[in-house]
């Protein structure tokens, strides 16, 4: 192996039938990993998302998290995926006036990752009004973002953006004109080649929107997509009706060509996030192989470990190192 190394995480309800947090810690303990994404758990007091935890199920899940071996990667907020314009577009998406969210919800996000000491939030670039060009709402988005990306700052955690459909960032090239604009070092971008290739993108266009992306690159959501008939492009995805999400060494994004040209960028990268107190370069698998929406998907254990073997076999092939649960590790927890 080269001295490219990823550390590997995952959205955890993802692999949870019930969502509870013993299905998602034991589900991810059991393949090896040592870090999850928190999105939607069950601490006891039925399903909720990570932004509606108490204090007391915060507790609590830090103390079942020690006792499985596991830390949290990145707090996985719905921060930005609010609508830009209070105007009724025909979409179900809320609208907050900004300042309230800024000091109520991003305050909270903020909070979060810190209680589960963790650098990273990921975000969203906010839904622009259905039909108008996202390119037409960039000040407002930059403005905004730039304010929720100095919160996150003078709270000590990173701000990742993740590259998604419908939303003002929904290609790479938008989101690195976003990063551009901003310009501000908490704020990093998050790839996901599924949510490029279900817009109707072909391997060589992913990648394309990868290479805009990278400078500004923080970490990778691992997930595909997989067309059942020739690609084409749309201006906006019906986000219930994706159901053609596969393991990333089978499916449209190109993973092998990405994560082999990200391999040369990782050494450079891991210690540009070591000054920032993150421990290395995640990859979150976020699979959706058994169905995915506009704020979750779900995979099952089984499909969660078909998933996480597909993404070892493509960087087997391409030379980057990662790390899952070995008897050393198991010899080291006895004490």
């Amino acid at each position: 192996m080269s001295n490219a190394k990823v550390l590997l995480s995952g959205f955890s309800d993802e692999a949870a039938i019930n969502k509870t947090a013993v299905e998602q810690l034991a589900a991810f303990a059991a393949v090896g990993l040592k870090y999850h994404s928190l999105r939607f758990i069950d601490v006891g007091e039925g399903i909720k998302n990570v932004m509606l935890l108490t204090k007391g199920e915060i507790q609590k899940l830090r103390s079942m998290q020690k006792e499985y071996g596991i830390s949290v990667s990145s707090i996985g907020s719905p921060i930005g995926k609010v609508k830009l314009l209070d105007i009724d577009d025909g979409t179900s998406n809320r609208y907050v006036p900004f300042k309230q969210y800024l000091e109520k919800d991003v305050k909270k996000a903020c909070q979060l990752a810190q209680a589960f000491e963790t650098k990273l939030i990921r975000g969203f670039s906010f839904y622009h009004p259905k039909g108008t060009n996202p390119k037409d709402h960039l000040p407002q988005v930059v403005d905004q973002l730039g304010k929720i990306t100095e919160l996150c700052d003078s709270e000590g955690v990173v701000f990742g953006l993740e590259v998604e459909a419908n939303l003002v960032g929904q290609t790479g090239k938008l989101l690195a004109e976003i990063h551009k604009q901003v310009k501000h070092p908490a704020m990093m971008l998050i790839f996901d080649g599924a949510n490029l290739v279900c817009q109707g993108m072909t391997p060589d266009e992913v990648f394309a929107e990868y290479l805009a992306m990278k400078p500004g690159l923080g970490w990778v959501h691992i997930k595909d997509y997989r067309h059942n008939s020739a690609a084409q492009r749309l201006q906006h995805i019906d986000e219930a009706s994706l159901k053609n999400f596969v393991p990333a060494d089978c499916g449209d994004t190109g993973h092998e060509a990405i994560l082999r040209d990200l391999a040369s960028e990782l050494p450079k990268l891991e210690k540009k996030l070591a000054k920032k107190g993150i421990p290395g370069v995640f990859l979150d698998l976020e699979p959706h192989v058994k169905g995915g929406g506009q704020f979750g998907g779900f995979s099952g254990p089984d499909g969660f470990g078909v998933a996480l073997r597909g993404l070892c076999r493509v960087l087997d092939y391409v030379g980057i190192d990662y790390h899952l649960r070995t008897f050393d590790d198991i010899l080291a927890s006895r004490g």
